[in-house]
């Protein structure tokens, strides 16, 4: 065969692998949803409500049009805990990896800064990575879901299997950030019990963290040591946690229903377990279509920021929003160079940064547009529920199933742009980067 005629490969990028991948997954939960076995009714699921189900399930968001408690059987509740599973760890390892493949595409001293800053995906090789991956994940569910078992089974009568299976399903839900519940109001009869909130949370905390941070962090326990990376995420982790649980639990503090009947303390477990789900969990322990319009507002702004890069939360990601901050502070004071922690950020982040920060913006504003005129909903619901879907959070105020077919292909081209978009975005902009041999003349418009 000469060389002209061969043929290019099918995929040439590795966001092409990416995006392929999730909707392969997508597509086949969807035809094993749609199965009678699945439903809990007779025949099977509708083509929109599994399609729908389904990709909120791989995307890790916890949207949902039915019940999944009520309406799914037990073989269509695995495969919607199977299609989880694949969503968190597809995300975790396929990030990581991308990291990796990018930083042998760059030239020796952007590899050299790559390793010295993400350790754990710089220089080091595939095995290691899927071995971390996969490790982390079976340690974290497997502890998580004894808990909870043991808490279903002593306070909750529940038989063994029905505990075990709800500890399960539940952990692998939360690490994965997922927000799946089966039950029917979700977490709503939990919200006082912190057996059950508090192992929850530290799931979520831990997926939200990403693989880069947690490997460090196995690593060495030294915060000197730590990279630019880690160090921003744990920081903006901890502001976030800190700030938004104290937020919440004095927007809602005597709110009658949700935190209104609690004595402190239990108001405190309240706040802290709706401070952890913009990171983007998804389960509620209340009813959000009662709760102040300032916890909705302060919501929408948590699960828009998200949670860390390379792990199963979503959202804008926490390391972007802060290096948009520390651009704020170099303008603000004059400087030349973007420095967070003694160290300069290079130009290109801070593109990286701004772009993907202004399509999110643009994603949701578009989203939300789109779903007013469709509808007749309230919009302050709709701006919730569309950041929601694209932060890949889950949380609603109940209008899901309101929003009628059209409206809900929205909601899902929404969860797979912004479960895939950042990932996929920022590795197309890292591979196009190139250097020109030339320079145009400046030009200086004027802003604000």
């Amino acid at each position: 065969m000469s060389p002209g005629s061969r043929r290019e490969p099918f995929f040439r990028h590795p966001a092409q692998v990416v995006a392929f991948a999730f909707a392969a997954a997508g597509a086949i939960g969807t035809v094993l949803l749609m199965l009678p076995t699945s439903r809990a009714g007779e025949g099977g699921a509708p083509f929109v409500t599994a399609l729908f189900t389904a990709t909120s399930a791989v995307c890790v968001t916890g949207l949902t049009v039915v019940d999944t408690a009520a309406y799914w059987t037990v073989p269509g509740q695995a495969i919607i805990l199977a299609l989880i599973q694949v969503g968190g760890f597809g995300i975790m390892t396929l990030a990581s990896l991308i990291a990796l493949f990018l930083s042998r595409r760059m030239g020796l001293r952007t590899r050299l800064t790559a390793a010295a800053e993400t350790r754990s995906v710089g220089l080091g090789d595939v095995r290691r990575v899927l071995r971390g991956v996969f490790l982390i994940t079976v340690v974290v569910e497997s502890a998580i879901a004894v808990v909870l078992t043991l808490r279903f089974r002593a306070e909750y009568d529940d038989t063994w299997g029905t505990a075990a299976w709800h500890g399960l399903f539940h952990a692998v839900s939360a690490f994965n950030n997922a927000g799946f519940a089966l039950f029917s109001d979700n977490l709503m009869g939990f919200l006082g019990d912190g057996f059950v909130l508090m192992p929850i949370s530290v799931a979520i905390i831990i997926g939200g963290l990403g693989f880069p941070v947690l490997m460090e962090l196995l690593r060495t326990r030294q915060p000197r040591t730590w990279s630019l990376h880690t160090r921003l995420t744990l920081l903006m982790t901890v502001v976030l946690l800190v700030g938004g649980t104290a937020f919440i639990t004095l927007a809602e503090w005597g709110n009658p229903g949700t935190l209104g009947p609690f004595d402190p303390l239990g108001k405190l477990l309240g706040g802290w377990f709706h401070a952890v789900q913009p990171r983007t969990a998804g389960f509620n322990a209340w009813d959000y279509g009662v709760a102040t319009d300032e916890t909705l507002l302060g919501t929408i702004m948590l699960m828009f920021i998200g949670g860390g890069s390379a792990g199963t939360a979503g959202g804008l990601k926490v390391t972007t929003f802060i290096v948009l901050f520390f651009v704020i502070v170099a303008e603000v004071r004059g400087d030349d160079d973007v420095i967070a922690f003694d160290r300069r950020i290079e130009h290109r982040v801070v593109r990286q940064a701004i772009t993907v920060a202004l399509l999110g913006v643009a994603a949701v504003i578009g989203g939300t547009m789109v779903l007013t005129e469709l509808t007749d909903l309230p919009f302050r619901d709709v701006l919730f529920e569309t950041t929601s879907a694209f932060a890949t959070v889950g949380l609603s105020t109940g209008i899901t199933p309101k929003i009628g077919d059209p409206g809900q292909f929205v909601l899902v081209a929404l969860m797979f742009l912004g479960r895939l978009g950042p990932i996929t975005l920022v590795s197309a902009l890292a591979l196009r980067e190139r250097n020109r041999r030339y320079r145009y003349p400046e030009g200086a418009p004027l802003i604000g």
